[in-house]
């Protein structure tokens, strides 16, 4: 029987034309194991993705969403993807990371690249692919 692609809920946080990133873990068993990705997660049953979004959102780096807005859904053989967009509204020194290795501001021309070095984790990590697409996608339609 062939798994059902994992539902999540992500949010492309942008502040001075930077989007902010997380390190992901170095864990075999989740998608894209020590890459940049977008803050957010599973939905958990009953919960909607905008739910799911500010439960994820306060679990991984205590920050309260508020004015989170829907972009699209990407959906794929391993996920479907509901991404939001909202501004961070505070310093990113106010964030408490509470899941990940580490978390930046990145400019789209790091973006662009699709790798960006993590001082915590001392070496130069890839993006996921799904994750830069989507902010590249965004950033389009940002004026």
């Amino acid at each position: 029987m062939k798994n059902s692609p994992i539902v999540v809920a992500l949010a492309i946080l942008y502040q001075n034309d930077k989007f902010l990133l997380q390190l992901r873990d170095d864990l075999p068993t989740i998608l894209y194991p020590g890459h940049w990705g977008l803050f957010g997660g599973h939905l958990e049953p009953g919960e909607t993705p905008e739910e799911a979004l500010a439960r994820e959102l306060i679990e991984e780096i205590s920050y309260h969403i508020s004015a989170a807005k829907f972009f699209r859904c990407y959906n794929d053989s391993q996920a479907s993807r509901y991404i939001y967009s909202a501004p961070l509204t505070v310093p990113v020194e106010k964030l408490i990371l509470g899941e990940g290795q580490d978390l930046a501001l990145l400019s789209l021309e790091d973006i662009q690249k699709g790798a960006f070095y993590s001082h915590k984790a001392a070496s130069l990590r890839p993006l996921g692919p799904p994750h830069q697409k989507m902010i590249l996608d965004f950033s389009t339609l940002v004026p």
